[in-house]
């Protein structure tokens, strides 16, 4: 059985008490973001890869820095791409201002810190401070080949490695960190977390143009709107340069986007996407090859290929 039931409450119980404040506005942007629910990916990713090794220590302390981590980057990322929406609600600052959500943002950060001192491992504090550089300078890079309109393949695998990835990999690393792994356990747990995390984001960067704002919550097109190339952009500009010119001035024009989704289901680079997200999570599931078998290892294969099910 991989019922995770029982852990997910005790960390939506954890995670309420732990990011309490006296101060109201807060309060408000941590029950709309943080203690609102939402899919728990990371938190499930650690619980799975922990149960797939017999349970690791500080498994819910590890669930909850995780999580903290990526909402805290939520509130500002919203601010930074001037989002109308998280998770189909008007986005933080957008309610309570900028610098309430970037101060919020902060405090997550600060809980975070609490959390993972608990464990008393500097291994696992080294490797959230490193994801944390990372996961910054995956949003600079994002931005600065908008600016400079350096776009290719090799940065967007960059920007999506280092915004998205590099999180999901901690959380399914973490557990064998903590349980003092073998290296080829650790590093498969690493892989497969690397690689689900970049199907993850695919698909992710697939919906934004391909979806429809009732899937989404959102409208479509945002990152055409923000000038950034994801996947399906970048295999257009190879044969048709007029996509270049839809990105630099960011979809303004009548038709634009309407204009990109046809040419990416008319010139296959739509199924071009789907086949390359398919592959990575294919990979990812090959990596946990090196883990013992259990329905948990399981569970964790059938996570990461059900990622290139999602854009159907």
């Amino acid at each position: 059985m991989t019922d995770l039931e029982a852990p997910l409450r005790r960390f939506e119980e954890a995670l309420s008490e732990l990011v309490q404040s006296d101060v109201l506005f807060i309060r408000l942007i941590h029950q709309d973001l943080v203690t609102a629910g939402g899919k728990r990916i990371r938190p499930r990713l650690v619980f799975l890869a922990s149960r797939a090794l017999g349970g690791a220590p500080f498994e819910l302390e590890l669930a909850l820095a995780v999580e903290l981590l990526h909402s805290a980057t939520l509130l500002h990322d919203d601010l930074i791409d001037d989002a109308e929406t998280r998770r189909g609600k008007e986005a933080a600052f957008r309610k309570y201002g900028n610098a309430v959500s970037v101060l919020s943002g902060d405090f997550l950060l600060s809980r975070l810190l609490h959390v993972i001192a608990k464990t008393g491992r500097m291994e696992l504090v080294e490797r959230f401070a490193e994801v944390a550089k990372t996961l910054s300078e995956g949003e600079v890079l994002q931005f600065q080949v908008a600016a400079l309109e350096d776009y290719s393949l090799e940065n967007y695998e960059r920007i999506i490695t280092a915004k998205t990835a590099v999180l999901m990999a901690l959380a399914t690393e973490g557990p064998a960190l903590l349980l003092g792994a073998e290296s080829r356990v650790r590093e498969a747990l690493y892989r497969y977390g690397l690689l689900y995390g970049q199907a993850f984001q695919m698909r992710d960067d697939y919906l934004d143009l391909m979806g429809t704002p009732e899937v989404l919550g959102k409208p479509v097109g945002g990152d055409l709107r923000e000038g950034k190339a994801t996947l399906i952009p970048l295999l257009l500009m190879e044969r048709y340069p007029e996509v270049r010119e839809v990105l630099r001035r960011r979809a303004r024009e009548a038709g634009d986007l309407e204009r990109v989704r046809a040419l990416a289901r008319e010139s296959g680079a739509a199924e071009e996407a789907v086949r390359r997200i398919r592959e990575r999570a294919e990979a990812a599931a090959q990596a946990l090859e090196a883990l013992p078998p259990s329905p948990f290892r399981e569970a964790l294969r059938e996570l990461a290929l059900k990622e290139a099910e999602r854009v159907r």
